[in-house]
């Protein structure tokens, strides 16, 4: 089953953080590895994170790649080679913990290879800006090697995702195209606002700029507060050609210099938002930073009683 297909059985629940139930579990994300770190100490806590979310109803999970790259890990000592079999394995855990439910349950699920922004490797919360710039050449170079090894491993799709500048979106699809790669991608923003993407553009200028693309099956957001989500999707709707894909962090605030979320009391539950979501246009819906499977199976529960 590809993502196209699974559509047709919209809304889809994604799955949430891998960063806070590594955390909770066990495993050290404060450094500027993130979560990376734990595909080289507790690939065993990366597998349980996965399988807790398809056993919380997740259709689609996302590998722990959003912040590998080669540099990022060549930083801590390891050579290209190393880092590449970092990144694949990222997908190969995910594909095992998919595996073993789908022995045990029956149910197809798929797996989403993460490509976070350059502005992920700069480890200062730069994706919540794009105060950077790089060419297109430079965009390609970095992301390259990541795009290489989770095609390489099979991923079903790829999630670009967390995304603050239009054209590093713009370079990613490109280099898509130059190596003649067919394969479904969801685009999601970072976001200044409900209309406004981090970079400052127009959110739906950005959704219009990427949707036509052959390979994008699905544009939106994510990883801004739950309180966003709606308006947001209100926003995409009024330009979208394709389906809208939102999966909100719970409202916390991201501390850049600890490589910490802080979170505030009276958030939203998800239970109460999602069915929103889906009644504003989105057709895939998940959760972000410090979301846990407890909410992924909130969001399935209120859904249920919507059908």
């Amino acid at each position: 089953m590809e993502l196209a297909e699974l559509l047709k059985e919209a809304p889809i629940i994604i799955d949430g953080s891998m960063s806070t139930p590594l955390e909770i579990w066990g495993a050290q994300t404060d450094s500027d590895l993130w979560t990376a770190a734990a595909l080289i100490k507790h690939p065993d806590l990366v597998k349980r994170v996965h399988q807790a979310y398809f056993e919380a109803g997740a259709r689609i999970t996302i590998t722990d790649s959003y912040q590998t790259n080669v540099g990022a890990f060549e930083k801590h000592g390891y050579g290209e080679q190393a880092a590449r079999r970092l990144i694949r394995l990222s997908a190969q855990l995910a594909q095992t913990a998919r595996d073993e439910y789908e022995k045990a349950s029956g149910v197809h699920n798929l797996v989403a290879g993460s490509i976070g922004p350059y502005g992920a490797y700069l480890a200062d919360g730069s994706e919540y800006r794009g105060d950077y710039e790089l060419s297109l050449a430079d965009y390609q170079d970095f992301h390259a090697p990541r795009l290489e090894e989770l095609l390489a491993a099979g991923v079903d799709c790829l999630a670009i995702e967390t995304q603050p500048k239009i054209a590093e979106v713009t370079a990613i699809l490109a280099w898509l195209h130059d190596h003649q790669i067919s394969i479904p991608v969801w685009v999601s923003f970072s976001l200044q606002d409900p209309q406004t993407i981090s970079e400052g553009t127009a959110l739906t200028q950005a959704v219009e700029a990427i949707q036509d693309d052959p390979n994008v099956l699905a544009v939106g957001v994510n990883c801004m507060p739950v309180t966003m989500a709606t308006p947001a999707v209100e926003t995409i709707a009024k330009v979208a050609s394709v389906p809208i894909i939102v999966y909100p962090n719970s409202g916390a605030q991201y501390d850049p210099t600890t490589k910490t979320w802080q979170t505030t009391t009276g958030q939203t539950s998800f239970a109460q938002a999602a069915v929103n979501w889906v009644q504003a246009g989105a057709s895939i819906i998940g959760g972000c930073c410090t979301t846990m499977p407890k909410d992924i199976l909130e969001i399935r529960l209120a859904l249920a009683k919507e059908s």
